[in-house]
């Protein structure tokens, strides 16, 4: 989440590291900013933060790497110095690998008489500086024995890539397990800004990392534009609080660097229609629900609950027969569609629906194949040969039908070649990784390039489930920032693919659709949990929020 922004309001784009790295430079120049102020102005930002959050902190530790990272830590130390505050600053590197406007920095910070140490000298058993007690001969002690409320993480900015070092592994675990605060400077260290991944100790099947992966910041203060990989996958573990300080430069980059990725906030989100006094139901339409094998009805009733509540003005159910009763109790609005492949390719449901959702407690058996395939027929007709037909003129291509494609239905998918322009897809990390034939890990390791990938190989919108979903059509990206960790229990996915099916027939657009139904699922879960917390937050909780939030 981002906290906030120095000064102004947030921004609409999100960059790659590269684009950011290839650009500053020449955007500070047009603007007549030099780089050395650029970093004197970052500095002063983090420190500023630190004065706003941290109040009573009296003392801090600056660990500082060799780059204009470490660069903005020689500012931070000295103008924290300079406030009367107790200042060590810990230079990881050699001091003569500082280059550049670091070392311009690092000369104005020494002549301020702030304590430094170095650590190759302390390896040495030799102190730089006569200010540190001898006794702390080792860069892992000076962490150890700092009794100060706050450490300033300024190692590696978005330039890193990989993984740590072995010896950074051990500093970076000594500062996370730490009972200070910590605050990172325009990334965690160890953190990707590019792809938001981690460069050691992910479990493609475990959400927990290792301490020594990447720093764990409590605050991180980034610049003049904001990276992607800070605001979705891992990088919500690392981050904390996250704010922007654009440094003068922020309009001026995003006018002079155009990109296509988006960051979705409540600002920017496109609004539904007023619904007219004369619409009546076939104005909206009627949504077909596919799911609920045997032992799973919970599924198809939450999605088709949320599609209710959402603004759909006819539903109806195919489920399995042993379901029906369980799907249908206490929804007098749900209609009863066939529950078998055969007869519904000619029901009145699945040919005057406007949109289809398929997959929620679908299962993967040979009901729920052949459910898969009666729908595919439906939004894909066949040649004689078995081959998918050629796309459709513009005239036909506005009849055809929306889908949303969920859960066990997005395995099916993934064992298939399928095209459509007009359907939706939405995986999480493992249904993802089925549908690109790879491991959850390498779907985690660049979540940008998966999503796009998704929507390029399949055709429609790809929505990549997760903290800060992303939504994509294979051209433009959006960043989703709401939401929090209570969403993480059953049915969150099956309530979304419903909203996703309302909000398509409520929409001329479709990525439009889908950027406000992502947005307003996560809205609903935000609102409970700022009422009740997030703790104990169910899926069906967030009906009756959806229903205000679409109005």
């Amino acid at each position: 989440m981002i906290a906030n922004r120095l000064p102004g309001s947030l921004p609409q784009q999100a960059y790659q590291t590269k684009q950011v790295q290839e650009n500053e430079a020449l955007v500070a120049a047009r603007q007549g900013i030099a780089m050395l102020d650029l970093m004197k102005a970052a500095g002063a930002a983090v420190f500023e933060q630190i004065q706003l959050n941290y109040p009573k902190v009296t003392s801090l530790l600056v660990v500082c790497g060799k780059g204009n990272n470490g660069g903005d830590g020689f500012v931070i130390a000295r103008l924290a110095h300079l406030a009367g505050l107790k200042v060590t600053t810990l230079l990881v590197v050699e001091q003569s690998k500082i280059k550049g406007d670091a070392l311009i920095t690092f000369t104005e910070l020494q002549s301020c008489g702030v304590t430094i140490v170095c650590v190759a000298d302390c390896l040495a058993g030799d102190l730089l500086n006569s200010h540190i007690d001898s006794k702390e001969s080792s860069t892992l002690d000076i962490i150890k024995k700092f009794q100060g409320q706050l450490i300033v993480d300024c190692l590696f900015g978005i330039g890193f890539r990989g993984e740590l070092a072995k010896e950074m592994q051990l500093i970076v675990e000594l500062i996370n397990h730490h009972k200070a605060q910590v605050l990172s400077v325009d990334v965690p260290s160890g953190l990707c800004a590019n792809t938001g991944r981690v460069g050691i100790g992910q479990d493609e099947n475990s959400v927990t990392f290792s301490a020594r992966a990447a720093i764990y910041a409590d605050t991180t203060v980034t610049f003049i534009a904001i990276k992607q990989g800070l605001l979705t996958g891992q990088a919500s573990a690392y981050i904390g609080k996250l704010y922007f300080a654009d440094l003068g430069l922020g309009v001026a980059f995003a006018d002079a660097v155009k990109n296509k990725t988006f960051i979705q906030t409540l600002n920017n989100l496109p609004a539904l229609q007023k619904r007219l006094p004369t619409m009546h139901k076939g104005n909206i339409g009627m949504i077909l629900a596919i799911g609920g094998n045997v032992g799973m009805p919970g599924a198809i009733r939450l999605s088709g609950e949320a599609a209710l509540r959402a603004g759909t003005a006819l539903l109806a159910v195919c489920c399995h027969q042993s379901n029906q009763s369980l799907v249908f109790n206490g929804r007098p609005e749900m209609m009863l569609a066939p529950c078998e492949a055969a007869s519904l390719t000619d029901a009145q449901s699945l040919n005057k629906a406007k949109a289809y959702i398929i997959g929620p407690g679908l299962g993967q058996d040979q009901w729920a194949q052949e459910l898969f395939n009666c729908v595919v027929e439906k939004l894909i007709p066949r040649q004689k040969d078995g081959h998918q037909s050629m796309p459709q003129s513009s005239s036909q291509e506005m009849q055809k039908k929306l889908a949303v494609i969920d859960a066990d239905a997005l395995h099916l998918l993934g064992k298939t070649s399928l095209y459509y322009k007009h359907w939706v897809l939405t995986p999480h990390p493992g249904e993802a990784a089925a549908l690109l034939n790879c491991s959850i890990a390498e779907i985690e390791a660049d979540r940008f390039a998966a999503v796009q990938n998704i929507a390029l190989k399949y055709g429609g919108i790809c929505v990549l489930k997760g903290v800060g979903s992303l939504v994509s059509d294979g051209i433009s990206t959006w960043i989703n920032t709401s939401g929090n960790a209570g969403m993480a229990t059953a049915g969150m996915g099956d309530v979304l693919s419903g909203i996703i099916g309302a909000v398509l027939l409520q929409m001329k657009y479709s990525l439009d659709a889908v950027r406000f139904a992502v947005y307003i699922h996560g809205q609903a879960a935000d609102n409970i949990a700022q009422r009740s917390g997030q703790r104990g937050l169910l899926a069906s909780d967030l009906f009756n929020e959806v229903q205000k939030l679409v109005n």
